[in-house]
């Protein structure tokens, strides 16, 4: 059985559609905002716990100290 990985609402219009994909959930969303200029927006469903944690780090990355002991990659330390 498919599981909704994603569903596309639009608080402009009555754009409701769910998605098994992600890809094909973010086209329908520029697609829509080419096409009306609505500015809709998305519903993740469960994630994995490995897309989660990925996720989870993606936003302390670069952070000096993280607990997840990512590298300082943004900052000019001088060399």
């Amino acid at each position: 059985m498919a599981s909704t990985r994603a569903t596309v609402t639009c608080p402009d219009c009555d754009l409701a559609e769910a998605f098994e994909k992600l890809g094909p959930a973010r086209e329908r969303i520029e697609q829509h905002r080419r096409e009306t200029g609505h500015d809709p927006i998305w519903e993740l469903g469960e994630l994995s716990e490995g897309v989660v944690r990925a996720g989870d780090a993606a936003g302390v990355c670069g952070i000096p100290g993280s607990a997840d002991g990512f590298a300082d990659l943004g900052a000019d330390d001088g060399e």
